[in-house]
């Protein structure tokens, strides 16, 4: 990916579900090493739109294009690529897999990657120090606190040297201290690793530590 062109635009995004128009014309840029927030209250489609540019939805309407490409020339198997090797994706309650310790999911999407064992462990124990939670490898999601699963989920979306960090509302289960930590990391994320980042708040006024402020209302972007 080159730096001087844009990570991702979507140009005139419509959603309807139904005959509900939750988005109705949204355009938006994000540049190399851009930190993002956009803004709104619950309900209003800042998950619906974390969906589409994630690949993870398709618009009724308008275009997306990711690295250069345009998205909707893309079949089911090459958005599921591009998610795995150049989209971290950060859910709103985490959807790591009980089954495995913290070390597993974190080294789950190298194996989809095909990535050889011993780069797993390498990669997951570096992520595991940057994050300072190498003492939790081998805990379960079940008996962490919800600050370090928030960390957990964000180094699982890590793993692979994403270009872009999506991260869906990373705050809104966390108490003030981890709210605060979690914001520090990503900010420390995208400056240290040089990942571009979008993340959605209900918040509509506290102060994030991001390069560009946004807020989603009557299903446009202001």
């Amino acid at each position: 990916m080159q730096e001087d062109n844009p990570v991702l635009e979507l140009r005139n995004i419509h959603k309807s579900y139904g005959t509900t128009e939750v988005l109705k014309g949204i355009n938006l840029t994000v540049n190399y090493g851009d930190f993002i927030s956009i803004r709104g209250k619950s309900g209003v489609g800042k998950t619906n739109l974390f969906k589409i540019i994630g690949l993870l939805e398709t618009p009724n309407k308008g275009t997306i294009s990711l690295f250069g490409s345009d998205a909707s020339t893309l079949n089911d198997n090459q958005k599921a690529d591009l998610r795995l090797k150049q989209i971290g994706l950060v859910f709103q309650f985490f959807n790591l897999l009980p089954s495995l310790t913290v070390f597993e999911n974190i080294e789950l999407p190298m194996s989809q990657n095909g990535i050889k064992k011993t780069d797993r462990i390498l990669r997951a124990n570096e992520l595991l120090s940057f994050f300072e939670l190498t003492k939790l490898a081998d805990r379960y999601p079940g008996n962490l606190s919800g600050g370090e699963r928030q960390r957990v989920a964000i180094m699982r979306a890590l793993v692979n040297y994403p270009s872009v960090l999506l991260a869906d509302e990373p705050t809104s289960s966390l108490d003030d201290e981890n709210s605060a930590l979690t914001l520090d990391l990503l900010c420390k994320i995208q400056k240290e690793q040089k990942v571009s980042i979008l993340i959605t708040s209900t918040d509509l006024h506290e102060k994030l530590p991001t390069t560009k402020d946004y807020m989603l209302k009557d299903g446009l972007i202001k």
